[in-house]
Formats: C-alpha cells, sequence, structure tokens
C-alpha cells in the first residue's frame, strides 16, 4: 500500500535529494584530498571509528621491540622532514621583489618568510643585544613582520652607529639591484670585522662575551659568504670562488654549529661548475659526498652530472641495446639512479617537463622545493655538457622499478618520507605552482564511489522528471524484487510458527 501511494515527484525529489548530497561530499573530499593529501573518510575511519570497534591503536606499541621501530622510524621522518635554508636562496630586495613588481605574483610564502626571521634572529642577534644601542633596535627589527618597519629601524640602527646586521636588512630587502647590494654588504662587512676582532679578545672573559663572539661569527660568515654570492651574479666568478674557498677553510675551523646551516660547497660547486672546472669539482664531492654528512641534490645530480659527462657525447640508446652499456656508462646510469632516488623530482625539471619558478628562501630536502632550486641554478650547466640531458631522459624513470614502493623501502637511501608534500605546499606558492607529489597518489576510493553516486543518483533524478510514469513502473518492480527475499522469509515463519503466537508477536 506505501509503494502504490507513492507519486512520481517523491521519487525526483529523493534521486535529486540523494544527487545532491552526494554531490557535495564529493566536491568536499575532492578538496580536502588536494589538500591534505588523504581521504577525510578514511582518515576518521582509521582514527575514530577503528578504536571504537576495537581495531588496534597504532599509538599503542604490542611490544618493546615494536615500540623501538616506531621510534626509529619517527626520528628517521624528523629528520627526513627537516626544513634547510637555501644555500643559493635570492636576493628579497633585488630579485623577489622585482619578481613581484614586473608580475604581481608573491614568490614567497608567509611561512617560508617567517622560517627566514626565525633564521635572522638566530643568527644576527645574543642575549647581551640590549647592552648596545643599535643592536637593541635591529634585535626589534629582526621580529617586525612589516618590510618597511624593518627597513626604518635599520636605519634608526645606522643613525647610532655602524651596524653590520642593519646593513645586512637593507641590502638583502631595500637594495634594488644586485650592485647595491654589494655596496651595503661591503659597508657591512667593515663594521663587521670590527665587532669580530674586538669580540675575539674578549670571547674567554664570560658567557655573555662567548656569546657575542658567536654572534660576530655568524655576521661575519653570512656577510661573505653574501658577498661571494653578489661576485658570482656580477659575473666575476673567479673572484667568488676564491672567496668561497676562504669561507669552506673557515667554517672548517670554527666548531660553531650554525655554520654547517650555510652549506658553503653548494655555493661553491656551482660556481666551479661556471667555471667547467670540473676537476675542482671532483674534489669537493670527495671531500663532502661522505656517507656520514647529509646528502643533497646539488651533490647527487653535481656527481651524476660528472659521470655522465665521460659518456653522454657519444651515448645512443639504440647502440646501448645493441651491444649492452660499458662500464662507464653503467657507472654513469647508476650514478643518475642514485640521484634519481634521492630526489625523484629533479629530472621532470632540468628536462623542462615542467616550468619553473623562483626558488623558496628554504628548502625540504628530496622535496620539490629542493628540485626547483637546484634545476633553478644548475640547468644550464647540464645544458652546457654534451648528450647529458640525453641520457637523463632515457635512464632516470629506470629508478622507478628498482623501488617499486618507495614510501616502504628504499635501495641506496632511506625510505622516501611520506611528510614532503605537506611541507612543500607550505614552503612553495601553490596559487600558481602544482606541487610535485612522488610517489603519484591515487585516487581514494571513497572520492570514486561518492563521484559514481552522485552521477548515478543524478542520472536517476533526470529519468524520473522526464519518464515519471515509466519510471515509477521500474521503481516499484525494483523495490518488489528488492523486498522479496524478505517477504519469502515472513511467509515461511508464519507457516511455521503458531498462529496465535505469530499474533502476538506483531502486536508487541
Amino acid at each position: 500500500m506505501f509503494l502504490n501511494t507513492l507519486t512520481p515527484k517523491f521519487y525526483v525529489a529523493l534521486t535529486g535529494t540523494s544527487s545532491l548530497i552526494s554531490g557535495l561530499i564529493l566536491i568536499f573530499e575532492w578538496w580536502y584530498f588536494r589538500k591534505y593529501g588523504t581521504s577525510f573518510i578514511e582518515q576518521v575511519s582509521v582514527s575514530h571509528l577503528r578504536p571504537l570497534l576495537g581495531g588496534v591503536d597504532s599509538g599503542t606499541p604490542s611490544n618493546s621491540n615494536s615500540s623501538n621501530g616506531d621510534a626509529d622510524s619517527n626520528r628517521q621522518s624528523v629528520s627526513e622532514c627537516k626544513v634547510w635554508r637555501n644555500p643559493l636562496n635570492l636576493f628579497r630586495g633585488a630579485e623577489y621583489n622585482r619578481y613581484t613588481w614586473v608580475t604581481g605574483r608573491e614568490p614567497l610564502t608567509y611561512y617560508d618568510m617567517n622560517l627566514s626571521a626565525q633564521d635572522h634572529q638566530t643568527f644576527f642577534t645574543c642575549d647581551s643585544d640590549h647592552l648596545r644601542p643599535a643592536d637593541a633596535i635591529m634585535q626589534k627589527a629582526w621580529r617586525e613582520r612589516n618590510p618597511q618597519a624593518r627597513i626604518s629601524a635599520a636605519h634608526e640602527a645606522l643613525e647610532l652607529e655602524d651596524c653590520a646586521t642593519a646593513y645586512i636588512l637593507l641590502a638583502e630587502e631595500e637594495a634594488t639591484t644586485i650592485m647595491e647590494a654589494e655596496r651595503l654588504f661591503k659597508q657591512a662587512l667593515k663594521a663587521g670585522e670590527g665587532c669580530y676582532r674586538r669580540s675575539q679578545q674578549l670571547q674567554h672573559h664570560g658567557t655573555q662575551y662567548e656569546a657575542q663572539h658567536r654572534r660576530d661569527t655568524n655576521v661575519l660568515v653570512y656577510i661573505k659568504r653574501r658577498l661571494a654570492m653578489c661576485s658570482r651574479k656580477l659575473g666575476r666568478t673567479r673572484e667568488a670562488v676564491k672567496m668561497m674557498r676562504d669561507l669552506c677553510v673557515f667554517q672548517l675551523m670554527k666548531e660553531f654549529p650554525l655554520l654547517s646551516m650555510f652549506n658553503i660547497h653548494e655555493n661553491l660547486l656551482e660556481s666551479l661548475l661556471e667555471l667547467q672546472n670540473y676537476a675542482d669539482v671532483q674534489a669537493v664531492l670527495a671531500k663532502y659526498d661522505d656517507i656520514s654528512l647529509p646528502k643533497s641534490a646539488t651533490i647527487c645530480y653535481t656527481a651524476a652530472l660528472l659521470k655522465a659527462r665521460a659518456v653522454s657525447d657519444k651515448f645512443s640508446p639504440e647502440a646501448a641495446s645493441r651491444r649492452g652499456l660499458s662500464t662507464a656508462e653503467m657507472n654513469a646510469v647508476e650514478a643518475i639512479h642514485r640521484a634519481v632516488e634521492f630526489n625523484p623530482h629533479v629530472p621532470k625539471y632540468l628536462l623542462e617537463m615542467k616550468s619553473l619558478i623562483l626558488p623558496p628562501e628554504h628548502i625540504l630536502k628530496r622535496g620539490d622545493s629542493e628540485a626547483i632550486a637546484y634545476a633553478f641554478f644548475h640547468l644550464q650547466h647540464w645544458k652546457r655538457v654534451e648528450g647529458a640531458l640525453n641520457l637523463l631522459h632515457c635512464t632516470w624513470e629506470g629508478t622507478f622499478r628498482m623501488i617499486p614502493y618507495p614510501l616502504e623501502k628504499g635501495h641506496l637511501f632511506y625510505p622516501y618520507p611520506i611528510c614532503t608534500e605537506t611541507a612543500d605546499r607550505e614552503l612553495l606558492p601553490t596559487v600558481f605552482h602544482e606541487v610535485s607529489v612522488y610517489p603519484k597518489k591515487e585516487l581514494p576510493f571513497f572520492i570514486l564511489f561518492t563521484a559514481g553516486l552522485c552521477s548515478f543518483t543524478a542520472m536517476l533524478a533526470l529519468l524520473t522528471h522526464q519518464f515519471p510514469e515509466l519510471m515509477g513502473v521500474f521503481a516499484k518492480a525494483f523495490l518488489s524484487t528488492l523486498f522479496a527475499p524478505l517477504n519469502f522469509l515472513m511467509e515461511k515463519v508464519e507457516s511455521i510458527l503458531p498462529s496465535s503466537l505469530w499474533h502476538q508477536l506483531t502486536r508487541i
């Protein structure tokens, strides 16, 4: 009786509402997947519903061995997903701001600039800054979010005395050309060397003086490194190489942890490649491409470039498939596979399969941000070596056959960290750049399910609206078929149970 009283309008409303709800779920699921890389329904099911249904809580280790393994994997994840300062970061005033003036786009994210502000406070301030008025002003300036307020504070500090950190801020943010930035850095060098000599004499008089000397050392190294980068950008590459070599020696002599964050050897490698001084490049790699040191895309891909250079000019995939790879070619291919395993995002930028953007001020090793930073400066060096990009094009995808499940097991390195996509989305301007994801994630089941459900119910709503009588017949036939097993079961129960008992049950 209930089915016979239903009108076609009811079916139109039912299917239309179902289509609307499933469509809204589909839109939300797709947005959540694009933003966080996972399905919302799946995440809620695993995180909240699974423990309620008696599933194993991933946060509770079953025994001491699994607890130790989880701790080791957590430590590995944290170390792999550490954000590093880009050794080749551009000048904010002379390069990033010029890009903004021309295109109207912001090349740096708020997260990236906030990390830079924290770095500057770490590098250029200490607890005794309140004893010197200019340093006290600069301590507040590095915490300012407004660029104009920072620049005004730097000018105010320079009115009191020659302050090295004030010159640094103006060179980084106010100078609109590299030549102007170099002039300000030279003034900063003169002021910084004076502070360094004074604090060097007093560093053993107490912890306060030791902190001042450590800060003055950071300031001096930073200034010399940026001056070397200015020389490199202005075409004085040999002068830049000499300055970078001196900084590398200074960095090895001083045992301050912060100096290792500058990674000056990567600046040196890029400058030596520009000079095509491959023997010195190999010597630097021999010193820094060590198992105990953290790897980088610059080290891995530069090593691959040097080995590819020996065979790339005569390499032919057709000839190699006929006769097999020679020893030198095998070494080059293995070096490329090693580099691609470390950072699989780089080849698409080197092969110009994906467009480049300005590199961020911070990078995530093995992530898309590091790939952009490497390709931005090193693409020209690969193009200069005849056949190197052709060899890369023919061999780089073979890496993925060796590590079909990179999140679970690596080949030459640790398994690929799963946190890179989230961190890269914070570091890179996703408004005009599509973040490279590895391994490429398939659409979750619930997105496909809701898409199918939305399409099916929308089609039913359209057919019911166009052919109400016919769809009503189909709906009644479908519901009758659906309830047929239940009706059959009810009839069997009625025939088995006594009529009086069945009557009492129905009344209840």
